[in-house]
């Protein structure tokens, strides 16, 4: 009796939710407001799906170019902070980092080189490797012990460099996997994958052959408004002097901009516009639409998409990579928050960090990538950010971001639109008591 007051006695499960192409129609049932159309991160959720799979199991490789790809969706800017180091970091975590060019060209074909000569580990001795004490007086080892030990051990003669060293260790599948769990984004050679920026400007082209010197494995066209004549000249230029060099395009926001682009011979496309860009030049678009829209496009020409702008946590991540986009370009998220000088603060005022609450390991500690992972650094938060992407799309039930933008793109994934009550619920809230008075 419980059951048919419950229930009805049917089994009728409702329509919920919104498809991406609902989500961002110009109108919907409810409505005729033009605005539902456009789409920050923060305004709106993904509905979860069915879970038979651990998160670990959810494969995180991705496009970055036509030709490129990575096992971390995770790209660093070519901002101030992104050289050798950085770069290093990211590459060794699946993703790759891409120096910037606020120097001279030399300067940057340096930071290139660095790290498509990078090598990770170092070389002991055997005696080093056993732990036994290397002067002669030392007790023989019982018989078999050594054998015991020895079992599995990848050894070389005394004169092989740290590359070889690296090469057995890969042909013997015991060097597969890197501090995060992902393989390490290397190219053909076995190195370390590397970006650069570059400019639009004529003395561009100087730098260009120094990075290509350098052995760059990609360049980003840097700009915040990618559809222009000038990018487009580059461009052309590149792929005539340099027809096999990946180039990524852009900042685009729509698609009439990613097919000039992409008609020009782009490999991948930026998408995204700052929020100067939006205040101070009122162009732009907001995230969630642009992703939405010209990876829509782009995807339809075989070029991938890179989400940069507006990612202010882990789940606008989530969402970008749901929308289409096939890598993130991380920005504020990967750069330390800059403190005000003391100055301009109010005698009494509390200074809080916007990241405090899940990136408080992302500084980028300096040091030797190789070397010990140091608190407080790139190699904590890195993999919070991919065990945060592998949970998930656990939840939303996509084993790898090729099924998640397949769901995406068939209907299958349903999203809800939050309203401002909605989002500020569902944030930080309580973070900064204070006592209401009544008089």
């Amino acid at each position: 009796m419980a059951g048919y007051l419950i229930s009805g006695d049917t089994g009728y499960v409702p329509e919920d939710g919104l498809t991406a192409q609902q989500l961002f129609a110009s109108s919907d049932a409810s409505t005729t407001n033009p605005l539902n159309s456009t789409q920050f991160p923060s305004d709106f959720l993904i509905l979860p799906g069915f879970i038979d799979f651990t998160a670990d199991e959810v494969d995180l490789t991705s496009a970055l170019t036509r030709t490129l790809s990575l096992s971390t969706p995770l790209v660093s800017p070519p901002l101030g902070g992104t050289e050798a180091e950085l770069a290093i970091a990211m590459a060794l975590m699946g993703g790759i980092g891409i120096i910037h060019h606020n120097c001279t060209p030399e300067v940057q074909a340096s930071e290139v080189r660095k790290v498509k000569q990078f090598s990770q580990g170092s070389l002991r001795t055997l005696d080093q490797s056993l732990g036994a004490p290397r002067d002669s007086d030392s007790h023989s080892p019982a018989p078999g012990q050594a054998l015991t030990k020895l079992q599995g051990l990848v050894v070389a003669l005394d004169d092989v460099t740290l590359r070889e060293a690296n090469e057995a260790l890969e042909h013997s599948r015991r060097g597969a996997r890197v501090r995060a769990g992902c393989a390490p984004s290397l190219d053909a050679g076995s190195r370390l994958l590397c970006g650069a920026a570059i400019g639009t400007r004529e003395d561009d082209k100087y730098r260009l052959d120094l990075l290509v010197q350098a052995h760059v494995d990609l360049v980003l066209l840097d700009s915040s408004q990618g559809n222009s004549r000038f990018q487009l000249g580059m461009l052309r230029y590149i792929k005539s002097r340099y027809p096999q060099l990946p180039v990524i395009g852009g900042t685009v926001v729509t698609a009439a901009q990613a097919k000039n682009l992409i008609d020009a011979g782009v490999d991948a496309l930026r998408v995204g516009t700052g929020c100067f860009t939006h205040e101070a030049q009122a162009c732009g678009r907001p995230q969630g639409t642009a992703v939405y829209r010209v990876a829509e496009y782009a995807r339809r020409f075989g070029v991938p998409v890179i989400a940069d702008g507006g990612l202010r946590t882990l789940g606008h991540v989530v969402k970008a990579l749901a929308l289409g986009a096939s890598t993130v370009m991380l920005g504020s998220l990967l750069t330390p928050p800059t403190e005000p000088p003391p100055e301009f603060l109010p005698p009494d005022a509390t200074r809080l960090s916007p990241h405090q609450d899940t990136a408080t390991g992302h500084h980028h500690s300096k040091g030797d990538p190789s070397g010990p992972i140091l608190e407080n650094s790139i190699h904590h938060f890195i993999p919070y950010l991919i065990a945060g992407i592998q949970h998930g799309c656990q939840d939303i039930g996509a084993r790898s971001l090729s099924v998640l933008r397949s769901m995406m793109y068939s209907g299958e994934l349903k999203f809800e639109r939050r309203t401002m009550a909605a989002q500020l619920e569902g944030g930080v809230h309580g973070l900064h008591s204070y006592e209401k008075r009544l008089y």
